[in-house]
């Protein structure tokens, strides 16, 4: 009898241990599903660790300028394509179908010249400069016929009275037209610069 009772109090005594015992409350999972923990543990390190953010914001402005590079090159070689593809045509025609040519579409001419910009600036030396020079060292009386002038280029870096001619003008100073129809009634010129035109001046 004494036996009995001294396990039911065993018994009351753990099942009082059991209730008084806490529980372990489970970890609360977070609920903004956009930003992991870590991820916004790197923002609060970023925020506290201004040398972190220079570096981050660094890293971004990088890759930004490697983006831009890229497509720097990737214009370059697409007005290279450009270029190359007129510039054959051009070899292959008339003066007066090159003149109709860029008639028709004049946004030609543009990509030609920003084409031939892009390949003249990796020449080791430029051929208008050296016309330049060779004209600075002769007499200014001289009268020059630019065929083919771009953008005048020529006949703003001398002092000698310079006619500009080419397939389309957008410039005042320049007069459009077919190269082997070009007449002169007060000036005639002593001299005539053509640079990659003069394949167009005879048939």
């Amino acid at each position: 009898m004494e036996e009995a009772k001294s396990r039911k109090r065993k018994r009351s005594k753990h099942h009082s241990k059991s209730q008084s015992r806490p529980k372990k409350n489970k970890p609360l999972q977070s609920c903004d599903k956009s930003k992991p923990q870590n991820y916004a543990a790197q923002e609060n390190a970023e925020h506290e660790n201004p040398v972190l953010a220079a570096a981050s914001s660094s890293s971004s402005a990088s890759k930004r300028s490697k983006s831009a590079s890229f497509l720097e090159k990737m214009r370059a070689k697409l007005s290279g394509g450009h270029f190359r593809m007129i510039n054959e045509k051009l070899y292959t025609c008339t003066g007066e179908e090159a003149h109709n040519y860029f008639k028709e579409d004049p946004s030609l001419f543009d990509m030609y010249h920003a084409g031939y910009q892009e390949q003249m600036s990796h020449w080791p030396e430029q051929p208008i400069n050296v016309i330049v020079n060779w004209l600075k060292g002769h007499s200014p009386a001289l009268i020059v016929a630019d065929f083919g002038c771009g953008d005048a280029c020529l006949a703003k870096n001398v002092n000698n009275k310079v006619f500009s001619f080419d397939l389309v003008s957008n410039n005042p100073s320049v007069v459009a037209c077919d190269m082997s129809n070009v007449y002169f009634l007060f000036k005639f010129p002593s001299m005539a610069l053509c640079i990659l035109d003069y394949n167009h001046a005879v048939e």
